[in-house]
């Protein structure tokens, strides 16, 4: 499997996905086709936990004020489904590699990964 799972109308998704080569990549809009909970249990086998795939930013977070809440890796996983801003972005799988995120070392990781 070759997949980007992305937000369209974010800057530093789109900024990510301009700079390495996406050929051969299904590109998945999670606005339009949120990630399924297939999806999502097969990135929780290249992480540690749900949790590192919530994406602490998302305006529902703050407005549930949710870092506040003691949450259980189901409820992670329940937001995770419940709603796409909550996934951490963009995600690229390629095979078994998953890169997940915007930070600098993610995409530096990615970038060597692809031969760029």
């Amino acid at each position: 499997m070759k997949k980007v799972l992305y937000l369209s109308t974010c800057n530093t998704c789109k900024r990510i996905i301009s700079e390495v080569n996406t050929n051969g990549f299904e590109l998945q809009d999670t606005k339009k086709t949120p990630a399924s909970q297939d999806d999502i249990e097969f990135l929780r086998k290249h992480v540690d936990s749900y949790e590192s795939l919530i994406n602490r930013r998302a305006q529902l977070w703050q407005k549930r004020d949710l870092k506040n809440q003691n949450l259980s890796e189901e409820d992670y996983k329940a937001l995770l489904l419940e709603h796409y801003s909550f996934i951490k972005r963009p995600i690229f799988i390629d095979g078994e590699k998953v890169f997940i995120g915007n930070t600098k070392k993610v995409i530096e990781s990615l970038k060597t990964h692809l031969g760029e």
